[in-house]
């Protein structure tokens, strides 16, 4: 479950973490009013699931109310990556002496977490090469870690100690509430040395919910991921440009971090289950389709108790309807893989012995 920045900083203040301030708007009356209560300039920021709406110009530093309102009518209903804005935030605007770049995700391939921290912050962290990467276990003791991360930053003073606090609060956050990934990008420092999140990522393990009643009220599922549970498969929109598909969630995870290794990004996390049918599969393929990013599909796929060959039958249908047009790279083994392999031997589609293999091509394909 993708966070809104809006919520992600509602939990991080949970924490104790310093966030810049905002209120939550979806028209105009209440945007202006909120304006208000800060005072000329303030921030207007759309709220997105998705990455990259900044080099949108979707987060605007407005100077007046005429200005805010000129935004706002520009903005609002504009799509970013196929994303509508319908919300924003109106934040405070800041004076920030530098950024920072602060992350913790699950780390899948070396079973722990890890932190990722940069001087750089405001950008990609993936184009950023004076970065430090810190394994971490979530449940111990790790300040000598922090303490260590902050003086590789160069921080002194307060900055040194506001950032073990905040380091320290999102180590608890990122345990208790389960999450995959939290990220602060930028963790500005203010002009008296204080920190602050000026963003906010968060993905929460949609498997632990049922643990965390006071997470549900942030599930917002996308129009395609409520159309893929009506039709009995999971389906998160993610905002790369690879859609992967895979049965079992383990399977799909580990799939989206041998991508990741690769340099690939995936644009959706998709699990047909263990009860796929041709029809199934169509559907889903249809719903990648809806997906303006997507320039190729990647296939993991290990029959156990899906037959192999309806996968195959259900690729060839949506390629013969013109459904998809984009290559598909598959890893396919199992029941009946070889059935498959010969089902899509004259199809657009490439297989592949070892997923690595169908990883790399997948990424060559699109840059």
């Amino acid at each position: 479950m993708r966070l809104l920045e809006y919520q992600g900083k509602e939990l991080f203040e949970e924490y104790g973490i310093p966030i810049q301030k905002g209120y939550v708007v979806d028209d105009k009356s209440d945007a202006i009013a909120s304006a208000e209560k800060f005072g000329y300039p303030i921030v207007l920021k759309a709220q997105l699931r998705v990455g990259g709406r900044g080099k949108a110009g979707a987060v605007v530093v407005c100077k007046s109310k005429e200005e805010l309102e000129k935004e706002f009518e520009r903005l609002y209903g504009m799509e970013v990556k196929g994303e509508k804005i319908e919300k924003f935030l109106v934040a405070e605007f800041l004076d920030i002496a530098k950024e920072l770049y602060f992350s913790i995700f699950l780390n899948r391939s070396k079973r722990c977490h890890s932190i990722i921290a940069s001087a750089k912050g405001g950008v990609d962290i993936e184009s950023v090469e004076e970065k430090v990467i810190e394994d971490i276990d979530i449940e111990e003791d790790n300040s000598d870690i922090v303490k260590k991360i902050s003086s590789y930053l160069g921080l002194e003073g307060k900055s040194y100690n506001d950032f073990i606090d905040i380091a320290t609060k999102l180590i608890k956050f990122v345990d208790e509430k389960e999450a995959e990934l939290a990220e602060i990008n930028p963790l500005i420092i203010k002009d008296d040395g204080s920190l602050a999140a000026l963003d906010s990522k968060v993905i929460i393990d949609d498997n632990a919910l049922f643990r965390h009643e006071e997470l549900k009220q942030y599930e917002e599922l996308s129009s395609l991921e409520v159309e893929a549970r009506r039709s009995g498969f999971s389906l998160v929109e993610l905002d790369g440009d690879i859609a992967v598909i895979g049965n079992g969630a383990g399977l799909v995870m580990s799939t989206l971090d041998m991508l990741s290794d690769a340099n690939g990004k995936a644009a959706c996390f998709l699990d047909v289950g263990g009860t796929a049918t041709t029809e199934s599969v169509y559907k889903a393929l249809t719903l990648i389709s809806k997906m303006p990013r997507v320039k190729a599909i990647l296939v993991n796929l290990f029959g156990g108790i899906v037959r192999t060959d309806v996968v195959a039958e259900a690729i060839v249908k949506a390629y013969k309807d013109e459904v998809i047009s984009m290559p598909l790279f598959a890893r396919i083994l199992g029941a009946e893989s070889e059935k498959a392999r010969e089902i899509l031997k004259d199809s657009p589609a490439k297989m592949y012995d070892a997923v690595e293999e169908a990883i790399n091509e997948a990424v060559r394909s699109i840059r």
